[in-house]
């Protein structure tokens, strides 16, 4: 069983810069879960960003991020990679990963309506000049 998501890659950058998330997971079934990044800015409610099928073959992204981020996995490694280009600052937030076993759809992790099973501590990301 999946036991533990590990958040990395936060930190500061200028607008316009890149950074790169990290979540690893821990456990012999990670290819058995659907991925989620998340996201919760001060005041905000927490916001999926995007999500990525247990084969990878599928994902989702909010509107907000789509052609900026893009979401990977390799379960190999039991890890997830979320690419964030184009920075705003706008994107300021903690950012968490999460974890729901199949069957279940990118859309539905997402959108919320599919409630994680586990979660990550997050990592903060900081866009500002």
């Amino acid at each position: 069983q999946l036991q533990l998501l590990v958040e990395s890659g936060g930190g500061l950058v200028q607008p316009g810069g890149s950074l790169r998330l990290s979540c690893a997971g821990s456990g012999l079934t990670f290819n058995n879960f659907v991925i989620g990044w998340f996201r919760q800015a001060p005041g905000k409610e927490r916001e999926g960003v995007s999500c990525i099928s247990s084969s990878g073959d599928s994902t989702n992204y909010a509107d907000s991020v789509k052609g900026r981020f893009s979401i990977s996995r390799d379960n190999a490694r039991n890890t997830v990679v979320l690419q964030m280009n184009s920075l705003q600052p706008e994107d300021t937030a903690v950012y968490y990963c999460a974890a729901v076993p199949i069957p279940t759809t990118v859309k539905a992790l997402c959108s919320g309506t599919q409630r994680p099973s586990y979660w990550g501590q997050g990592t903060q990301v900081t866009v500002s000049s």
